[in-house]
């Protein structure tokens, strides 16, 4: 079952989710999806991680770089992060581990190595170009806190861009494997520490690959879903409010709300 998309836009606005982007797409049969305000310009926060990701797996999948080549940690990408972090200057890590730190623990230092690795306009080249990720972006490292990482390569105007369209076809196409490595991202996503929005309105045995994002501006979630009575979704929310426990809430009582119409 499928919700129309007034459906959808009587649930947003039961749970005060405006401004919002939200995509639901069934990835069984013949795949519609339910939309609501897709093209949000809304920060696209560490949502712009799983891209990033995606772009170093299908470099190391052409041969730009080996996952197991090593990665050694600079003074200059170092930043807050939410969760303990292995990352400290001068740190021996290796790609494929600095990939899985920035999914799974949303790590803001692996982040950075990311950047670097790739370059921010090739990383843009591919993910558009290669993944069809036609609006996402990058243009700035990732801070944790204020005051903002020094960050010489960006361009004093642009912002990381990553909307909820884009984020609902990368998750279409790492579900349906269609991307380098897809297997080794879907388990990242799988193993995700970081469960307190969508995760908590959903059901006993429904399992969520997810990624979240959060700022003093915006919260967000998405990722794919397996129901447990068997059933596949890509599910993207993003929205306006800071992240917080209350609005965090707000999202996990609109899933729950959600996964019953499913």
């Amino acid at each position: 079952m499928m919700l129309e998309p007034q459906d959808l836009a009587a649930l947003v606005a039961a749970h005060r989710l405006e401004p919002c982007g939200i995509v639901l797409r069934s990835l069984d049969g013949p795949r519609p999806s339910v939309v609501h305000v897709p093209e949000t310009t809304l920060y696209p926060a560490s949502m712009i991680k799983t891209p990033l990701v995606a772009v170093v797996l299908a470099e190391a999948a052409a041969g730009r770089f080996r996952l197991c080549d090593p990665v050694v940690i600079s003074e200059a990408n170092m930043t807050y992060n939410d969760a303990d972090s292995p990352l400290v200057p001068g740190y021996r890590s290796t790609v494929e581990e600095i990939c899985e730190l920035a999914i799974r623990y949303s790590d803001n230092v692996a982040t950075n190595e990311l950047f670097d690795l790739v370059g921010r306009e090739r990383a843009t080249a591919v993910a558009r170009e290669q993944l069809g990720l036609a609006n996402t972006a990058f243009f700035r490292k990732l801070s944790g806190s204020e005051p903002l990482i020094a960050d010489p390569g960006w361009d004093g105007t642009h912002r990381n861009t990553h909307p909820p369209s884009d984020a609902a076809r990368l998750f279409t196409a790492i579900a349906d494997e269609r991307i380098a490595h897809a297997s080794i991202l879907r388990a990242m996503l799988d193993a995700q520490a970081w469960n307190d929005k969508l995760t908590r309105g959903l059901r006993a045995g429904d399992r969520f690959a997810h990624k979240t994002g959060g700022t003093d501006d915006v919260t967000h979630d998405g990722g794919i879903l397996h129901t447990v009575e068997g059933r596949r979704y890509v599910l993207v929310v993003y929205t306006g409010h800071a992240a917080s426990e209350t609005n965090d809430a707000r999202l996990a009582s609109f899933a729950e709300a959600l996964r019953a119409s499913l």
